[in-house]
């Protein structure tokens, strides 16, 4: 355990300015060729057995520890969004318009580097550690479902991930058994009215209007038809009716996204919301299409996998709380995993405590308190070490 830390303790700055390279050089969903190439180079020059192009631009690189022991899988994702960095940092976005504003910089680099604290303990090392890079966590389908199809999950017995949070105080470890983060969908409603003078609203059929009532009866879904007891978010988040200033738009398209946790509440709003868009188009004489698009499943976390991570945090340096956490609405398809082995996907707090304002991720001024990220390595290699120390007679008996 001592050695873990310590040896991490070595590398931080190295860490460090992995973070910080990744900042500089984000890449969107899908489109992370540089990054990618980046995290394999990395673990080909550490010996690892390494991957590329899995389920898209996805690395996978293994290292085969010289006992036998399970498999345990460590998770980071590597996509940045469309955002404008906002930041002074030294460090920031070179790519116009493209931004790590959600900490995967982070993640990636934690990963990295606990990947060659482990490297060098190879010869205590009671089974096999699978480093899964993955790819387009921002955007839906993402990455882990192909990855997963791609056989990344192929022979692993346990999975561990975390998500650094700029909200959470730095030092706070965050956990939950059971749902943690929603199923995250999407819809988009297209009406057609009539346009016309805005001189004689009554030769029209009103987009905006008919918009606009809509999404009045739409929010009384989650207040008149879910379960008060039940969580559930429906937001409009874009509402489009470009028009000079005399003309009555004859179309408006609307964006927005739903969250849930239960399966028959996301079935229920689907199917609400289908009736709600026909109705009130239907009554004003507009046409409409809608589309509703599931996104990620809801991340569900392992009960045992969660409270043996919550216990070892405790022993981790510089970790002041461990705490049990409310669900949060945010989506993260880490879901995937959780669907096909065992594990758990917890919080790291990285909110620096002298700074006033702490902007929240997929904020143009988004940043994290780097001492996170050592925090997050130590949490995750621990936990590797002690669950193969746990189960590595098992494996010996099988």
């Amino acid at each position: 355990m001592q050695k873990l830390f310590d040896s991490l303790e070595e590398v931080y700055e190295e860490i460090v300015e992995i973070r910080r390279h990744l900042h500089a050089n984000p890449e969107l969903s899908f489109k992370e060729v540089n990054t990618a190439k980046y995290i394999a180079e990395f673990h080909e020059k550490l010996g690892h057995e390494t991957k590329r192009d899995v389920g898209g631009n996805g690395v996978v690189a293994t290292l085969k520890g010289d006992q036998p022991g399970p498999t345990v899988a460590l998770r980071a994702d590597f996509d940045a969004l469309p955002i404008v960095e906002q930041t002074d940092l030294p460090f920031k976005s070179k790519n116009e318009g493209v931004m790590h504003a959600c900490g995967h910089d982070g993640h990636t680099a934690t990963l990295l580097g606990l990947a060659k604290v482990l490297n060098k303990m190879k010869t205590e090392l009671q089974g096999t550690v699978v480093f899964i890079h993955q790819h387009a966590e921002e955007l839906p389908p993402g990455g882990a479902i192909s990855m997963i199809e791609d056989g990344c999950l192929d022979g692993v017995d346990v999975i561990f991930g975390t998500h650094l949070q700029a909200q959470m105080p730095l030092g706070e470890i965050g956990y939950r058994a059971g749902a943690l983060q929603a199923a995250p969908d999407m819809f988009n409603i297209r009406i057609q009215g009539r346009g016309g003078h805005g001189a004689y609203p009554h030769q029209t059929i009103d987009s905006i209007a008919v918009g606009s009532q809509l999404i009045n009866s739409l929010n009384q879904i989650v207040s008149r038809k879910i379960n008060p007891l039940d969580s559930a978010v429906i937001s409009v988040t874009s509402f489009v009716a470009e028009n000079p200033y005399n003309v009555i738009a004859d179309q408006a398209e609307m964006l927005g996204t739903v969250r849930t946790f239960k399966e028959e509440t996301r079935a229920l709003i689907e199917q609400e919301m289908e009736r709600v868009v026909k109705g009130v188009c239907e009554s004003a004489n507009a046409s409409y299409e809608f589309t509703y698009t599931r996104g990620y499943p809801t991340l569900i976390n392992h009960e045992e996998e969660t409270e043996f991570v919550a216990e070892l945090a405790k022993k981790v340096p510089s970790v002041t709380a461990v705490k049990e956490i409310e669900p949060v609405m945010g989506g993260e398809d880490y879901a995937y995993y959780l669907q096909h082995v065992k594990g758990t996907f917890f919080f790291t707090g990285a909110r620096n405590p002298e700074w006033e304002v702490s902007y929240p991720h997929h904020h143009p001024k988004f940043d994290i308190d780097e001492r996170a990220l050592l925090i997050a390595a130590k949490t995750l290699g621990l936990a590797t070490l002690e669950y193969m120390q746990v189960h590595a007679k098992e494996v010996q008996v099988k």
